[in-house]
């Protein structure tokens, strides 16, 4: 039997509610499907770096390059750790130790589930530059505490980063519905946004049957809202992708819906797999957050593994609970009802 060793990461807050739920299923899908996952638990959290002074260890990474996948629920506790600490000591190093440059989010309303649009006929797919840009981390600050305080961001785009994620949004839009739309904000950033505009069109000559289009990020945030129908692959920074995918949460029905995954296209490092609702203090441990997102992202997990027929399986679950009402309301469903309806219609 095929086993797959996965890393999971609760994390803080009501990821360790949806990363429970979403592990049942998986383990659920791996039964039916004759393979099996080994899960090894890691206590990387907020909670972690208050006993530690650390979000990981300092051999965090290493530990984690032997498993397949890592699956995370989610990061983050500000009233106890800043945000900029929990961000930048786990999720980050995590995405630019492996090499997970392609963040993917899909963008679709689940049937039974009410947007907030007149719109319901839309399929999104989110893909974000995941380890360079806006996000580097490339900068300092002086004179802190006083009048002439500066502080400087430095978003670095390289060719390289910016090439193969570009040809992974065409790769993605090839096997979808053809249409890549690429976002910048060249009119202001005269130098690294008209960088990216420039390396588009000279990948977009490999991709002649995919059609191209190239939108301000102001512009895609209206028709994201507008017109979301007519979009199908969008391809965008690290800050511009970040900004859009809350928007394509949104108009998905919120952030119970979100899945995404973070991958190394090359397989030469483990992906990770999370949902983006964040840790969400004010619920934890109520036993009310909406798994979904967490199970979605497990499926893409699947996927990504090679068991596509699982995480198909796992897909027509949720899809068939939502069509029924479960899990389609806010608060209304409790964690573990929705778990046990998901584990039922697998079954």
């Amino acid at each position: 039997m095929k086993t797959y060793d996965i890393a999971l990461i609760p994390g803080d807050g009501i990821g360790k509610d949806v990363t429970g739920a979403a592990w049942q299923v998986m383990q659920a899908a791996a039964k039916r499907g004759g393979f099996a996952l080994d899960g090894t638990r890691f206590p990387w959290s907020c909670a972690y770096y208050l006993e530690t002074g650390a979000m990981m260890p300092p051999d965090g990474i290493e530990t984690l390059r032997k498993f397949d996948a890592i699956y995370l629920g989610a990061v983050g506790w500000s009233a106890e750790v800043p945000d900029s600490v929990s961000l930048h000591g786990l999720l980050l190093p995590i995405r630019k130790g492996f090499t997970q440059y392609a963040n993917i989010r899909p963008h679709r309303l689940l049937p039974g589930v009410q947007g907030p649009l007149r719109s319901d006929g839309f399929d999104i797919l989110c893909i974000r530059e995941n380890t360079e840009g806006e996000y580097s981390g490339a900068g300092g600050r002086i004179h802190c505490g006083t009048a002439n305080e500066v502080a400087i961001e430095t978003a670095i785009f390289t060719r390289a980063g910016v090439e193969r994620i570009i040809r992974f949004g065409f790769e993605q839009a090839r096997a979808r519905r053809k249409k890549l739309a690429s976002v910048t904000k060249s009119n202001a950033q005269k130098h690294s946004m008209v960088f990216w505009d420039e390396v588009t069109r000279e990948v977009a000559k490999d991709y002649a049957d995919v059609e191209v289009s190239h939108y301000h990020i102001d512009a895609i945030a209206a028709r994201m809202v507008l017109a979301p129908e007519s979009l199908d692959v969008i391809v965008a920074s690290n800050l511009f992708g970040d900004i859009l995918t809350d928007i394509g949460a949104a108009i998905q029905g919120g952030l119970g819906y979100a899945a995404s995954a973070n991958i190394n296209p090359d397989r030469s490092a483990p992906s990770m797999f999370e949902p983006v609702h964040g840790s969400a203090p004010d619920i934890a441990q109520l036993g009310v957050a909406n798994p979904i997102a967490a199970i979605w992202s497990g499926a893409m997990m699947l996927e990504h593994l090679g068991e596509g027929h699982a995480a198909a399986e796992v897909m027509s679950a949720i899809e068939s609970i939502t069509a029924r009402g479960i899990g389609t309301i806010a608060g209304k469903d409790r964690t573990e009802t929705i778990t046990q309806a998901v584990l039922a219609a697998l079954s």
